[in-house]
């Protein structure tokens, strides 16, 4: 009997911390002196300061919404571009990351690259993004494999590659929306 009303008396208490840590120490209740008196004006204050969630956008009249995906970004869109001839073993967008699995040519499996992209911002520059490109030498096929990163020529090529791409695509984007004209380069005809 009394081991059942220390569980009780526990778990109230534990209740207790519980809803006084998700107030930060206080009941509930705030200072009218912080919130205009205007209902309208406080549901923004808080919507501003990410204490709440307006439904009217969520379940409102309005079906569609502003959608972040990754084919709107041109630094991603021409990094895949880029490597698409390699098997990806990890890709992800919010985390800002594309990781390759193995690569080699003329199916050599005793030598292959890896290439690992990380995004650092959005924005087309060359700090944008950080390379690293793995270098796989095996003998005794695949059991005894030194692994090394390769800096250089290959690094240096595959941002500009990147960077060329990303621009490309940017100045597409900006013509569908009217900003800029683009003109799209002429293909040479053949004879």
């Amino acid at each position: 009997m009394i081991l059942i009303k220390n569980i009780k008396l526990i778990s109230f208490l534990a209740i207790i911390t519980l809803f006084l840590n998700g107030c930060n120490g206080k009941f509930p209740g705030a200072d009218a002196r912080k919130f205009p008196a205007d209902p309208e004006k406080r549901i923004e204050q808080n919507i501003k300061e990410g204490r709440g969630f307006n439904l009217n956008e969520e379940f409102g009249k309005s079906r569609g919404g502003v959608f972040d995906f990754a084919s709107s970004n041109g630094l991603w869109r021409a990094s895949l571009d880029v490597i698409d001839f390699m098997p990806l073993t990890s890709v992800n967008y919010s985390g800002g990351i594309i990781i390759t699995d193995w690569y080699s040519e003329n199916n050599n499996q005793n030598e292959s690259i890896k290439i690992s992209i990380r995004f650092m911002t959005n924005e087309i520059r060359s700090d944008a993004l950080n390379i690293k490109v793995f270098n796989r030498k095996c003998s005794d096929s695949l059991l005894k494999c030194k692994i090394t990163e390769t800096e250089g020529v290959l690094v240096t090529e595959l941002k500009k590659e990147i960077l060329k791409k990303a621009t490309m695509y940017k100045k597409m984007s900006e013509n569908k929306k009217g900003k800029k004209d683009y003109k799209y380069p002429k293909m040479k005809k053949k004879n």
